[in-house]
This record gives C-alpha cells, sequence and structure tokens, in this order.
C-alpha cells in the first residue's frame, strides 16, 4: 500500500509545474518539485527578451495569486504584457521564496528515472499499491532516490527543439554545422547582435517564434546596412501564418501577423513558402548552401551566414521508459487531446476545457500537463496548463467533483480553418 504521507512529486519548475504546486499547497498536501535548470523558470529565461503577447491576466494561476495576495507580494497589471524574464522576476521567483514552497523545490535535480518500486514496466500485480521510485542527479554529480504517491510531469519540450530538416531527423550535416544554427528565439537587438548584423541570416518555421524572430531582424536590417534576412517555411502561403490579426481576441497576437504582412509588402524579407530542407552543406569561406525542395522541384539557396530554426519541439519521454504511459502516434501528445489541437484539422488555435479525465494516463495518478501534454502541436497558453494543473491536484487529493468542474475561456484566434495536409515531396538530397 502506497504510504499517504509520502509527497506528490512534481518535475519541472516552469509556470505549470509550479501552478500544480501552489494547488497542492491550497490542499496542505506534500510535494517535492524537481527543476534541471539552475532556478526556477530557466526555460522562460532563454527568452526572457521577448514580450508575450498574452497579458499578465493570462499568465498567474489563481492558486499561486492567493498565495502571493497572503504574503502581500505586489501583482502586476492584469491587463500588462510582460517579457520572459518578467515572468520569472515577476511571478516565479518571489512565489517560489515563500515558506510554503521554498523548502521542497529543488533546483539543479535533473530527473533521470521515473518507475513504480520494484516494478519494471511489465509486472502488474499489485502495481498500483507501489510508490512512484525516482532516481535523480542533483547538482550533476550526485545521485538521491526520491518516493511519490503521485507524479506530475511538466517538463515542457522547449529544451528539446526540432531539427530544421523537413523529415523531422537530427541528421550528420545538420550537426556539422550547429554552430552556425541557433534553435530559439535568439536576442538580436541586444545580446547577439554582433552574430547577425550585417549577415545573411535564414529564419526557419512559421509560428510566433518565428515572427518575433523575423520582426527583430527587420529592427536589426534597419540598423544596420548589410542585413539580409531570408524566410523558410513549410506551409504553402505566407498569408496562412498572420492569424486572426485584428480579429483576434489577443490584440497583441494579431498585431504579430499585421507587422510581419507589412514587413513582406515592403520587401524586407525575402520568403521561400512551401519549402522542404532536406539538407545543409557548408562551403570553404564557412557559408551555408540550404538544399531542398520547393513546390516539388530542387532549390538550392547559396550563401547563407546563419541560422535560426524557429521550428518547434517535441516532448522528451526519456526517463519514463519504466512508466505505462500513452501518447498520439503522429502528435505525440496525450492522445485524448489528439483531435482538439492537430494542426492538419484545424488551426483555431482554441481549444474546449479539458481537465484530469482526458490527461489521465494507464498508470495511476501520472500525469503529463502543460506544453508537453501537446506533444509537438505548436499551440499553448499558460492559463490552458493552469486548467489542468487545478483538475489533475483535485483529482490527486481525492475531490473528483472538482476535478470534473474543468472551466477555460481562452481568447479567440479570429481564424479557424481546416487546413489540407500538404503534398507528398521528394526526399532525396540535390547537392553536395
Amino acid at each position: 500500500m502506497i504510504n499517504s504521507t509520502l509527497p506528490v512529486a512534481i518535475i519541472g519548475g516552469g509556470p505549470v509545474g509550479i501552478a500544480a504546486a501552489a494547488h497542492l499547497v491550497k490542499r496542505n498536501e506534500q510535494f517535492i518539485l524537481f527543476e534541471s535548470g539552475e532556478e526556477i523558470g530557466t526555460n522562460f529565461s532563454d527568452y526572457g527578451h521577448v514580450r508575450l503577447f498574452s497579458p499578465w491576466e493570462y499568465n498567474i494561476d489563481e492558486a499561486a495569486k492567493e498565495l502571493l495576495v497572503k504574503h502581500h507580494i505586489p501583482l502586476p497589471p492584469k491587463d500588462e504584457l510582460p517579457f520572459g524574464e518578467e515572468i520569472v522576476s515577476k511571478y516565479l521567483k518571489p512565489l517560489t521564496q515563500l515558506p510554503e514552497m521554498k523548502p521542497y523545490i529543488h533546483v539543479n535535480s535533473r530527473v533521470l528515472h521515473v518507475g513504480k518500486k520494484g516494478f519494471d514496466k511489465v509486472k502488474t500485480k499489485g502495481r498500483d499499491q507501489a510508490p512512484f521510485y525516482i532516481r535523480v542527479e542533483e547538482n550533476g554529480t550526485e545521485e538521491r532516490i526520491y518516493e511519490a504517491k503521485a507524479v506530475i510531469d511538466a517538463t515542457g519540450t522547449w529544451q528539446n527543439p526540432n531539427p530544421i530538416n523537413a523529415e523531422g531527423l537530427m541528421t550528420d550535416n545538420e550537426k556539422g554545422v550547429s554552430n552556425q544554427i541557433y534553435y530559439g528565439i535568439p536576442d538580436v537587438l541586444n545580446r547577439d547582435r554582433d552574430r547577425y548584423k550585417n549577415k545573411t541570416v535564414a529564419v526557419v518555421g512559421s509560428g510566433h517564434s518565428a515572427i518575433n524572430t523575423l520582426l527583430d531582424l527587420t529592427k536589426l536590417k534597419e540598423q544596420t546596412e548589410h542585413t539580409q534576412i531570408i524566410w523558410i517555411l513549410r506551409k504553402q502561403d505566407t498569408t496562412d501564418v498572420f492569424g486572426g490579426e485584428g480579429n483576434d481576441q489577443l490584440p497583441a497576437r494579431g498585431q504579430l501577423g499585421t507587422r510581419l504582412r507589412n514587413t513582406l509588402e515592403n520587401g524586407h524579407i525575402k520568403a521561400y513558402p512551401s519549402m522542404l530542407i532536406q539538407s545543409i552543406s557548408s562551403t570553404s569561406d564557412g557559408k551555408l548552401n540550404i538544399c531542398g525542395y520547393q513546390q516539388q522541384k530542387q532549390k538550392v539557396i547559396h550563401n547563407i551566414d546563419e541560422m535560426i530554426a524557429n521550428t518547434g519541439a517535441r516532448p522528451d519521454f526519456q526517463f519514463l521508459k519504466e512508466i505505462r504511459h500513452t501518447f498520439d502516434s503522429a502528435l505525440e501528445c496525450v492522445p485524448d487531446l489528439a483531435d482538439l489541437i492537430d494542426p492538419n484539422i484545424h488551426s483555431c488555435g482554441t481549444v474546449r476545457p479539458h481537465g484530469e479525465k482526458e490527461l489521465r494516463q494507464p498508470e495511476k495518478n501520472f500525469y503529463i500537463i502543460g506544453s508537453k501534454s501537446y506533444g509537438r502541436a505548436p499551440t499553448f497558453l499558460l492559463a490552458t496548463g493552469y486548467e489542468q494543473a487545478r483538475s489533475v491536484v483535485a483529482y490527486i487529493t481525492g475531490d473528483h467533483e472538482s476535478a470534473q468542474q474543468v472551466k477555460l475561456k481562452l481568447p479567440e484566434t479570429g481564424v479557424c480553418k481546416l487546413t489540407p495536409k500538404p503534398p507528398a515531396a521528394k526526399t532525396s538530397c540535390c547537392c553536395d
């Protein structure tokens, strides 16, 4: 029988993992949280220079807010748009320093393995009564074992970016030029300015990360004489990227699309829509040639200095090999979410309310929440993760009625349409 005094283990110290902790505190339930980075909110710090398009209203969890108010911590204005760094400095750090939270949070603690004590994945009899067994590497050297009565995986996907190759594989030639590829959103206008100024830069991707990168590069181009911007996207039409624009219920999100449209119309960016990258080769003078197919015809883009990969990310299941969990075969998301978020089916960007029932895994009291629950699907708002955390914690702590009462109202994107699947492309390489 599982010891009822064991804590609930949370893996991941981002906003959604911290929200789960806050809800456990609210219900007087013990928890322990493991964050692999040196501080809470490491992933947000990676793009701390980026202003979010969702205001604080959607970025602070309700249970977390109650804790902050209890300790007289001032809250940011709900209509203000925070930078990524401010999510950490104005919200996560003050919250996790509170006495109800700080003693139970472990940073520099990378989870190596989650399983059931005394059980491999195959063994069933008595499995539900065994505690979870968690092996953790602390401070890069020491390994420790922890036990828990439930596990919430909120590790996200940010640290596991997709490769540039159209087939989704990290090829040897991409690895060979990785020093000229930035995976994520670089600080083009400040920290990374010297890396990109007066260079020919190719941005790969078509989501909001790519839009932010392209707009920053455009500002850099206006300030420097020789900066050139190449945009490579798999979508057949650049207009598919603009979103709802003025119809978006998050105005800042809509404005991203409008600004990008204006930038393209002004000729600041050379776009290559419907292009599938097959390989990247390096020339003798250190330039890159990008080889692929555009409209099923061979295409080579020459003389690229730097590439920025905004191609999304994917979940990491390596540490869950002995846990009974399932995921959609295409999106790698929690199975019951697949039809709600599949970009092959729709492009709404809004999802009906869902909670513990949809997130339930074959392993009792194990859940994947937050952006990792969406797998490779691109669109995720923190408010979605917060409601997931609330519902899952309610169920784990025995309040099944509250767990079922899922309430989530997300701002509409202003666009919802069927998206045809792209035609099959040739896969042979077209350059040396």
